[in-house]
């Protein structure tokens, strides 16, 4: 019970902090006693600092308090379709070092990325000076449904990987605890927590970049289906007996949209125009600068939108949801300059009310924030924890209630 009562307590200074001490115990419904004891076992422990106060009706300040930046770190590593990105971040989500790999093949060896996410994760400690037992967690999100948590072991048709170990084999390498997730459910877990989904219980987080896929809440949970695959909206058929996915199945919505399926569809458009190098997002930027000047692009263009938005569709008749949030690197491309008729194309494939009740808006944490996402990984099992971890900072000065 105890623990229980220190992860509401650390949860809610996490979410919506600072707090003062009669904030918490209105928001989590504990007494003010328990508060007060809890609260302190957390500062004496260093997870939480005191941030000021604020002004009370009569009384004296009000002590405000946050979970202490410095208490330890986290690493975001992000196996992209064409990079590995590694990011240090504290625990306010400050990003402290960045290291990306180029990944120059579509179907990477395994042992490729575990060599480049514990490479990365070197070089951004290395970076920023930061001693290993001080890093709580490496989080890593791939593509592909993840089975676990004891061997992440990662299913990834379009990756060409088939039950790989990945949680095992980067364990094996260090004693830094792993978790890995799919990476629309790192995204969308970064949104709701710091982003554009913030204050929504029922919420779409969309991915759209070379992949595709989506991270579904529902009553403020993530949803994740019997084996953790829910979410795979890319591979939902948009049209029957359509292109070929790189799933290996015909007319997948990730064959229309997805970086990859757009720019195939603007070659065999003849759009010639365009340099279709081993840069994607560089292909698909000159993609869409074409537009004005290109009938070829300006169709293709037209009609990504037009199927992003029957897609959309789907998911406001399926779930109902108050908020999508679209992002992505080439779905945050798309929005930012065409989220209007991204939401009229919705309109004309959903049903009336509930897309009267759903908003479409961009991810506000930019096209990295996968990684981002990825660290959030063991900070939400630190939360969970109220603040136990096996791997907290040592020599903590005791801190004054």
């Amino acid at each position: 019970m105890r623990r229980s009562n220190r992860s509401v307590l650390l949860t809610s200074i996490y979410r919506d902090g600072p707090l003062s001490r009669f904030e918490l115990g209105h928001q989590t419904s504990l007494s003010a006693a328990s508060v007060s004891n809890l609260v302190g076992e957390l500062l004496d422990e260093g997870v939480v600092e005191e941030a000021g106060s604020v002004e009370s009706d009569g009384g004296r300040p009000r002590v405000l308090l946050r979970v202490a930046p410095a208490f330890g770190y986290v690493v975001g590593a992000e196996v992209g379709e064409t990079r590995v990105r590694v990011e240090l971040f504290d625990l306010a989500m400050n990003q402290l070092a960045t290291k990306v790999y180029p990944i120059e093949t579509p179907k990477p060896d395994p042992a490729l990325v575990v060599k480049y996410v514990l490479a990365g994760l070197s070089e951004v400690l290395a970076q920023a000076g930061i001693a290993e037992d001080r890093v709580l967690g490496l989080g890593v999100a791939v593509a592909g449904v993840v089975e676990g948590p004891a061997d992440a072991v990662v299913h990834a048709q379009t990756l060409g990987w088939d039950a790989v170990p990945l949680g095992a084999l980067l364990a094996a390498k260090t004693d830094i605890p792993i978790q890995v997730d799919n990476g629309a459910n790192t995204l969308g877990q970064a949104e709701m927590w710091f982003g554009a989904g913030r204050g929504a219980t029922d919420a779409v987080v969309a991915l759209v970049g070379s992949g595709v896929g989506a991270a579904l809440v529902t009553g403020g949970t993530s949803y994740r289906g019997t084996r953790s695959s829910a979410g795979e909206w890319g591979h939902t058929t948009i049209m029957y007996g359509g292109r070929r996915c790189r799933c290996g199945s015909d007319g997948c919505l990730e064959a229309y949209v997805g970086a990859e399926g757009v720019l195939d569809r603007h070659r065999l458009a003849g759009g010639s125009e365009v340099s279709f190098g081993a840069d994607e997002e560089a292909a698909f930027i000159a993609l869409l600068d074409s537009v004005d000047s290109s009938e070829a692009a300006a169709k293709v263009v037209e009609d990504t939108i037009g199927y992003l938005g029957a897609g959309f569709a789907n998911l406001v008749n399926l779930f109902n949801p108050e908020r999508i949030v679209l992002g992505g690197w080439s779905g945050l491309l798309l929005g930012e300059r065409y989220l209007p008729e991204l939401r009229a194309a919705t309109a004309r494939h959903a049903l009336r009310q509930p897309y009267a009740q759903v908003s479409i808006e961009l991810c506000e944490l930019g096209r990295d924030a996968v990684a981002m996402g990825a660290a959030t990984l063991p900070i939400l099992r630190l939360l969970r924890d109220g603040g136990t971890t096996s791997r907290a900072p040592r020599n903590l000065t005791a801190r004054v209630r």
